[in-house]
């Protein structure tokens, strides 16, 4: 009897020993269109919603972080406020400043082997391009990063679309998933972003052609009122216009829409969209 409790104990103790090493490898990744700090929103300004897109940050820990909209003085605050992580990308203005789609990484996690922005244009090299039909220049930043836990290599990117032309998203959808084939097969991508069409729309199934799976999707796709811009109001019967892609290298773990308010007030007119992730 002796033996058998023992080997009951060993049993349990392998089964907690795996389940924490499964946990200290997950990746908890985070989309996020902060809304730019110059907005004229009233009392929906960045000075007073700041320290809630901290709060909400700091709340998940991602070790990913997507950020669109983000201007620089925007990105600085945050680097004060959260020093562990690295920020990859640049303005999508010609000069480098405007808006950007930051990729953080979290410096603890991750060590960072290249990186890059370039535009959804015919010229995606040509800093500041536009002509699909955009008034303004739109971008996408990556990544190619090391899991410093696991040694895995993995490609993340980052876009935010146009909000008005959809020959613009749908030239976005294709260069962007022109750049995703041309990567090695084996290495895991996550592709997150403001798409500013939901899924259903044309120019996001290219990613489907290339077997790219909305995570939150997978896990609930039956999902009701999981509009993600909020307009500041809290609405969720719109559509899911924030998403985290991943490739079949990755098991999606959790995924979660942040409705976090307070007092009626929230972080921005977007919600953030969350992922946990675990290479296969």
């Amino acid at each position: 009897m002796l033996n058998l409790y023992a080997s009951l104990f060993l049993l349990c103790c392998l089964a907690l020993s795996t389940s924490l090493a499964k946990a200290e490898e997950a990746v908890r990744v985070m989309t996020f269109n902060i809304r730019y700090g110059t907005a004229p929103d009233g009392d929906d300004c960045w000075p007073h919603r700041k320290n809630l897109v901290l709060e909400v940050i700091s709340d998940f820990e991602p070790h990913l972080l997507g950020l669109q909209e983000a201007l620089r003085g925007q990105l600085d605050e945050i680097a004060v406020a959260f020093p562990q992580y690295v920020a990859i990308g640049v303005g999508r203005e010609a000069d480098g400043n405007g808006e950007y789609s930051s990729i953080l990484y979290d410096r603890r996690r991750f060590d960072l082997l290249e990186g890059e922005t370039f535009w959804l244009s015919d010229t995606p090299n040509k800093r500041g391009s536009h002509n699909w039909g955009n008034e303004l220049p739109r971008i996408c930043t990556w990544a190619r990063l090391v899991d410093r836990t696991t040694g895995k290599i993995l490609h993340v990117l980052n876009t935010h679309w146009d909000h008005q032309s959809q020959s613009a998203r749908v030239g976005s959808g294709r260069l962007i998933a022109e750049y995703i084939a041309k990567l090695p097969p084996e290495e895991p991508v996550i592709l997150m972003g403001d798409f500013n069409v939901g899924p259903a729309n044309e120019a996001r199934q290219p990613f489907a052609v290339l077997g790219l799976r909305e995570s939150y999707l997978v896990l609930h796709p039956e999902g009701q009122n999981i509009g993600t811009f909020n307009g500041f109001q809290g609405t969720t019967s719109g559509e899911k216009i924030d998403a985290v892609f991943v490739n079949d290298r990755w098991e999606v773990l959790e995924a979660d829409i942040v409705r976090t308010q307070r007092d009626g007030r929230y972080p921005s007119d977007h919600f953030p969209v969350t992922a946990t992730l675990e290479v296969k």
